[in-house]
């Protein structure tokens, strides 16, 4: 991941910082509050399972830059960066979860704006999200920002779960962007 791309990020009381060992608890405390959400997600972040998958996200694992997302200055939730594509082309946005609390007021449109927008300010030409085809509310989301659906991956991946998952694909393009802005 090239270092430009992953640095603090911040639009008022919304703060991104490069995952570290400090936002562990609270992370642990965010992802509890919704159990169930993680049946969906490709890993489990949920009880015995949080403290290995955060040491994975901690270790850099290849081709993937972990977020904590805070609020006036609590940890509410983790976004990433993960490398799609040639390196300082493309980038994916995953690796997201928000508290329950905060879906549907607006916070997840503004944490994904400030992600979109920095990375076509560092030159980027295509932001990519990934999503499970099962999950309709991340997919709407994703749709609310102006990205497109491009296709469905079929049986893309197993999850932790041991489903077989089918990958709903969307882009934005950063001439699409621009004419947002």
């Amino acid at each position: 991941m090239s270092d430009p791309l992953y640095i603090p990020l911040e639009d008022g009381d919304l703060r991104l910082e490069p995952l570290a060992e400090r936002h562990r608890e609270g992370l642990r405390a965010a992802t509890a509050a919704d159990a169930e959400i993680w049946a969906i997600y490709p890993y489990d972040y949920a009880g015995d399972a949080f403290d290995p998958r955060f040491d994975w996200l901690l270790e850099g694992p290849p081709r993937r830059s972990g977020y904590a997302v805070l609020l006036e200055g609590r940890v509410v939730g983790m976004s990433a960066w993960i490398d799609r594509g040639e390196p300082g082309w493309s980038v994916e946005i995953g690796n997201s979860f928000i508290l329950p609390e905060l879906r549907g007021t607006g916070f997840n449109t503004r944490l994904k704006h400030l992600m979109i927008g920095h990375a076509f300010a560092c030159g980027l030409a295509r932001v990519e999200f990934r999503v499970d085809e099962r999950n309709r509310r991340s997919q709407a989301a994703v749709l609310k920002l102006g990205a497109v659906k491009e296709g469905v991956l079929r049986a893309e991946r197993k999850t932790w779960t041991g489903h077989v998952r089918d990958t709903a694909v969307f882009s934005i393009l950063a001439g699409e962007w621009g004419r947002r802005a």
